[in-house]
């Protein structure tokens, strides 16, 4: 099953681009793994002294010892993740420069989770799995929308 997109050539003649079922599917699933995070920088922002106390004393040290910028770019990657796929949802050019967006500041947050933290110290190798998970579906949107866009099944 195909969705059709009718396009209008310059002569004025218009033409049916077939859009892959999958696409919508991978477009919603893409939109609520986006809102995940988005629900993950919440509870990150609104987290309590109390909450944290609950922690063990290394993770407690990770959250005091987060930079500015490695929070702030938390919260572009998840934002800019989630429109960007709201966007592939509807099948937007614009789609393709946010979730370009969304990549850079996935990269930066890594960039500080990998190089500048003990994270790895704090969670073991296990911690490593959902980093890579991040980056590599941040990847693969921006892949996604950029072959979305060259095969004209954004509007």
């Amino acid at each position: 099953m195909t969705e059709q997109l009718t396009t209008e050539n310059t002569d004025k003649t218009s033409e049916a681009i077939a859009i892959p079922s999958w696409f919508k599917v991978v477009a919603i699933i893409a939109f609520i793994w986006n809102l995940l995070g988005v629900l993950a920088f919440v509870g990150q922002m609104f987290i309590t002294p109390e909450m944290l106390a609950e922690l063990p004393v290394a993770e407690q040290e990770l959250y005091a010892n987060t930079p500015i910028w490695a929070t702030a770019a938390f919260a572009v990657a998840v934002f800019a993740g989630a429109f960007g796929s709201l966007f592939l949802l509807l099948k937007k050019t614009v789609a393709t420069l946010i979730l370009t967006l969304s990549l850079i500041a996935v990269l930066v947050q890594m960039f500080h989770s990998f190089f500048m933290s003990n994270s790895f110290e704090v969670f073991g190798p296990g911690g490593a799995v959902m980093p890579v998970m991040v980056m590599l579906i941040a990847i693969y949107l921006v892949w996604l929308s950029k072959k979305a866009q060259a095969q004209g099944w954004f509007n």
